[in-house]
C-alpha cells in the first residue's frame, strides 16, 4: 500500500479516537454531575461508569456494541445524559444508558434520540415522580470485617453520592486482645486499601481518633469502628444510628434467635450473608417480594451459589420446565480451608487448599426450593473446592419438560439477560476465552457461558455452565437486597 495512504489512515484513525476521548471525558463529566447533584446514576449495560478512565469508557461501548449488536457509540451516551441532565424535576434514578441507545436504534420513524429519551422517562419527571420516590436514608452497620465484610465496605462508600440512600454508619469488629485500638485499624485501613484478587480502593482511605473513638475515613464516609465482643455491648443510639440495619457477615449465628441479638437499640432490620434457619432466604430478582417490611426484621441473603444458580434455574424453569437435575459447582477456595495441611473438622478440608482439588458438600442445590418453591425436590448437588482463590463455576445438567436447542436456549437467556426482572442478576456471555479470572469484579450474580451449552438429541437434557465471582458479585446482590428492604431503592431503567 502507498506510504502516503498509510499515513492518512493513521492520522485519520489518531484524530477520531481524539474526538471518540474528548466525548468521554465529556461524558464522564455529566455522570459526575447527574449522580452528586440529582442523584441519577448512570450505567452502560450494567457496567457502572462512573470514575472510569475515557478508554474505559470506550471499551465499554464496544462491549455494549457486541452485547446487543447495534452500534451504539460514546456520542450517543452522551446526547443522552445531556438529555437527561436538562430535565428539570427528574427524580432520584438509575438509568441504564445501553438500553436506551439499544431501545432507540430499534424504534421505526423520526424521532430524533433527545425527543425518544424525553418521552421514555416522562415516567422519571414532575413533582409527583419526585414525591413518590422520597426516599429516607438507612443507617447501615456492616458487622464483621472478613472478605465480604470489607467489600460491602467499599461498594457502600462508592455508592454513596448523595448519601440519599444507605448510609454507612460503623463497622463492628471484636476487640484486639493485644496492643492497641489505633495500631489494630492500621491493619483494618491496610486490608481495605488493598486486596490481592480485588485490587485498590480507588479512593481515600485515613484512619482518624477523636476522644476514644476510632474511625475509617474512606472517601465521603466517615465510618465509626466499634470495637465489641458481642452485640449485647452496643447500644447503638450512643453512635448517632437510628432505624438501622446490621449486615451480620461473620456467621456466628446463623438461626433467628442469634441473630435476633442484633436487634439492640438503634437497630431495626438484620441482613444475614450467609443461609440462614428459621428465616426467609431471599434472592434478590427473584423472591424479595417475599419480605414482609413489618414482620421479618431478621433474614438473609442465602449463599453465594444459590445467588449464582437461582436466577438461571428460574429462567429455565418458567420456560421449560424442569423435571429435575444435578449442580456441581466448582468453587473457589475459602478461609474455612486450611492453608496447609492440619486438622480439620469435616471431612478433605484439612488439606492444602492451594494445592489440592477437594471435594465437599454444598446446601445450595436444596436451598433453591426456599426460592423457588418448584423445585423441592428436583435437584442434587455437590461441590468441589479448586486452587483459585475467587471465582467459582456451577454446572447445572437438567431434564427438562419442554425440548430445546442449543440456540432457543441461549436465546432465552440473552432475552432474561437483556429484560425483564433479572438483567441485575445474569450477564450474557459469547466470548469463548472465558476463564474463572474474567469473572472477577462483575456485578451479576451469574455469567451465563453461552458457547458451552450442551443440549442432548431430544432437546430434553441440557446442561449450562454459570460463572460467579463468589465474592464480589454475591456482595453485590446483599446490597441490592439491602436496599430493597431499607426501602431506598430509586425508579430505574434497564
Amino acid at each position: 500500500m502507498d506510504v502516503k495512504v498509510l499515513n492518512n489512515q493513521f492520522e485519520t484513525h489518531l484524530s477520531d479516537w481524539r474526538e471518540q476521548e474528548k466525548n468521554a471525558l465529556k461524558l464522564l463529566k455529566v455522570v459526575g454531575d447527574l449522580r452528586f447533584d440529582a442523584s441519577v446514576e448512570l450505567i452502560l449495560f450494567r457496567r457502572n461508569i462512573y470514575n472510569a478512565r475515557p478508554t474505559e469508557v470506550l471499551n465499554d461501548h464496544l462491549y455494549a456494541k457486541n452485547y446487543v449488536n447495534k452500534p451504539i457509540t460514546v456520542g450517543m451516551s452522551l446526547t443522552i445524559a445531556q438529555t437527561i441532565a436538562n430535565i428539570e424535576g427528574f427524580a432520584p434514578a438509575r438509568i441504564d444508558i445501553g438500553k436506551l441507545a439499544a431501545k432507540f436504534l430499534d424504534q421505526e420513524g423520526e424521532q430524533n434520540l433527545e425527543a425518544f429519551v424525553r418521552s421514555e422517562l416522562k415516567d422519571f419527571v414532575g413533582e409527583e415522580a419526585v414525591n413518590i420516590k422520597t426516599i429516607q436514608p438507612k443507617d447501615v452497620v456492616v458487622y464483621g470485617f472478613g472478605r465480604i465484610g470489607r467489600l460491602a465496605v467499599r461498594e457502600l462508600t462508592v455508592m454513596m453520592g448523595r448519601g440519599e440512600q444507605l448510609r454507612l454508619k460503623a463497622i463492628v469488629v471484636r476487640p484486639k486482645k493485644a496492643g492497641s485500638a489505633l495500631e489494630d485499624l492500621q491493619k483494618r485501613a491496610s486490608l481495605l486499601r488493598k486486596d490481592s484478587i480485588h485490587g485498590k480502593l480507588w479512593g481515600i482511605v485515613q484512619v482518624e481518633e477523636d476522644n476514644g473513638a476510632y474511625y475509617l475515613v474512606v472517601n465521603s464516609c466517615k465510618i465509626e469502628v466499634i470495637f465489641a465482643s458481642s452485640p449485647e455491648d452496643i447500644d447503638y443510639t450512643e453512635h448517632g444510628i437510628k432505624d438501622g440495619m446490621v449486615i451480620d457477615t461473620t456467621g456466628a449465628w446463623r438461626d433467628k434467635k442469634g441473630l435476633s441479638r442484633h436487634l439492640r437499640l438503634g437497630i431495626k432490620q438484620v441482613l444475614f450473608t450467609a443461609p440462614g434457619k428459621g428465616i426467609k432466604n431471599i434472592v434478590h430478582g427473584i423472591n424479595q417480594k417475599d419480605l414482609d417490611f413489618n414482620e421479618d426484621s431478621v433474614f438473609c441473603a442465602a449463599s453465594c451459589t444459590t445467588n449464582a444458580i437461582a436466577p438461571v434455574l428460574k429462567v429455565i424453569n418458567d420456560n421449560l420446565g424442569i423435571v429435575n437435575g444435578h449442580v456441581e459447582s466448582i468453587h473457589a477456595y475459602t478461609s474455612s480451608q486450611n492453608l496447609l495441611d492440619n486438622y480439620h473438622k469435616k471431612e478433605r478440608r484439612g488439606r492444602a487448599a492451594a494445592l489440592n482439588m477437594v471435594i465437599t458438600s454444598t446446601g445450595a442445590a436444596t436451598a433453591v426450593s426456599k426460592v423457588i418453591p418448584e423445585l423441592e425436590g428436583k435437584l442434587t448437588g455437590s461441590a468441589i473446592r479448586v486452587p483459585t482463590p475467587d471465582g467459582s463455576l456451577a454446572v447445572m445438567t437438567l431434564n427438562v419438560e419442554k425440548a430445546a436447542s442449543v440456540e432457543s436456549l441461549n436465546e432465552m437467556m440473552r432475552n432474561a439477560a437483556l429484560f425483564g426482572d433479572l438483567v441485575e442478576q445474569i450477564q450474557y456471555s459469547t466470548s469463548k476465552e472465558l476463564v474463572s479470572s474474567d469473572i472477577i469484579g462483575s456485578p451479576a450474580s451469574s455469567i451465563y457461558d453461552a458457547p458451552v451449552t450442551k443440549v442432548s438429541e431430544d432437546g430434553k437434557t441440557i446442561t449450562v455452565y454459570v460463572w460467579y465471582d463468589n465474592e464480589y458479585g454475591y456482595t453485590r446482590q446483599v446490597l441490592r437486597l439491602a436496599k430493597y428492604a431499607a426501602q431506598v431503592r430509586r425508579y430505574r431503567y434497564y
